[in-house]
């Protein structure tokens, strides 16, 4: 089972709108968080564990990420441009 981690800033419409559509589908299980310190499902290292494939919105997302956690070398998505994280 792949797991799909969906980060935006708020968490309150893209990263939700995706965990909705991709919990349809057989085989994936999936989650959303937020990056602003004022998160009520803010973004946390077990969560970065958890997830096989992490998808952000905003190239800002990958530099936050980069900059408030350790890479751990799995595969951060954003928009169509992979990377390893």
């Amino acid at each position: 089972m792949k797991k799909l981690l969906f980060v935006c800033s708020q968490n309150r419409l893209r990263s939700p709108t995706d965990e909705s559509v991709f919990s349809c589908y057989e085989g994936i299980e999936v989650d959303s968080v937020e990056l602003e310190r004022s998160a009520e499902v803010p973004l946390c290292s077990e969560s970065i564990q958890w997830a096989d494939i992490i998808f952000v919105m905003e190239k800002s997302h990958v530099r936050k990420l980069s900059n408030n956690f350790q890479p751990i070398g799995i595969s951060v998505v954003q928009k169509f441009a992979r990377k390893k994280w």
